[in-house]
């Protein structure tokens, strides 16, 4: 058998935020880094609903270390990410891993508050201004690490220069693929750049595979595609679990093995299921130039909303 939950290092004394923490693979992420011990910042959309999960994994919790608490965060919105990481400087003054772990996938055209097609901006640039933001507490702690999450989409996913926010074409899908490439160029750029200024801190990204989360309903339930739900139904032997799908970004975050810059996913079927072990990234993600090229554009499109203190 390969690297499992069980494998967690010791987590006590570590403060993690989780991103989408109330579902899927935010969930079972949050429920294995408390059960060895972490205290988990569950950062959810929905106040309400991120409750439920929270109160779900306290009842079930079998840790005496640790605890779970709820944060208030919409990664569409770079005001309510300014808010999230005020309240994590003012309440704790420190965070030891970033798991930027919620997305959305798939849905018909929709812009954030501030103006950017919703996947680009929920997915990559949502995740890209909080990190920054939260890079200062993270800075000296033991072993500190950004793990982002992105998927097997990458590799079909291909950056819209002109236009990343998708004004003049929009498809769905496309989009969704240009959100996951960035997440992992995010990922590499920012090892990159931690790296270059002898930072402790590793940056590491990670993908689950086919695992089945709310994502594919989600998607189904905001297009109205009976075909996309059939396709669903075909696949739905290659899916596998939630949990076993948290693994590979569960490896970045904790294993002792598990170094800067590496990118981690199921180890069977091409990377579908299984396992974590370590994964090439897209090809376009191995260009040390056109990751700084979105680091600048997103950068840009980031600035152009409130200023992050």
């Amino acid at each position: 058998m390969g690297w499992s939950a069980a494998d967690i290092p010791d987590q006590r004394g570590r403060l993690v935020l989780v991103t989408g923490a109330n579902s899927g693979l935010g969930l079972e992420t949050t429920r294995a880094l408390h059960a060895h011990g972490a205290t988990v910042l569950m950062a959810c959309r929905n106040r309400e609903r991120g409750e439920t999960a929270r109160r779900i994994l306290t009842d079930q919790s079998v840790s005496m270390e640790g605890g779970i608490e709820l944060l208030d965060l919409d990664l569409a919105d770079l005001e309510s990410v300014d808010r999230c990481a005020q309240t994590i400087r003012q309440r704790f003054g420190r965070l030891d891993l970033l798991i930027n772990n919620a997305g959305v996938m798939a849905p018909p055209r929709q812009c954030s508050r501030q103006g950017h097609e919703l996947q680009f901006a929920t997915n990559h640039l949502g995740h890209m201004a909080l990190t920054r933001a939260l890079l200062p507490l993270m800075e000296g702690q033991p072993d500190a690490r950004v793990v982002t999450v992105t998927s097997g989409a990458q590799y079909f996913g291909r950056i819209a220069w002109e236009d990343p926010n998708g004004e003049q074409r929009y498809d769905r899908w496309q989009a969704y693929g240009q959100s996951k490439l960035a997440n992992v160029m995010f990922a590499l750029e920012l090892d990159r750049q931690l790296r270059d200024r002898g930072s402790s801190i590793r940056s590491l990204a990670a993908h689950p595979g086919l695992a089945r989360t709310n994502l594919q309903p989600a998607s189904v339930s905001a297009n109205g595609s009976r075909l996309e739900a059939q396709a669903y139904r075909l696949m739905d032997p290659l899916f596998q679990t939630a949990a076993m799908g948290a693994l590979p970004q569960l490896h970045a975050a904790t294993a002792g093995s598990a170094q800067s810059g590496q990118h981690y996913g199921p180890s069977r079927l091409g990377g579908l299921r299984g396992y974590p072990k370590r994964q090439r990234v897209a090809p376009a993600a191995e260009d040390p130039q056109q990751r700084e090229r979105l680091w600048d554009l997103s950068l840009k499109l980031i600035e152009a909303g409130p200023a992050l203190r």
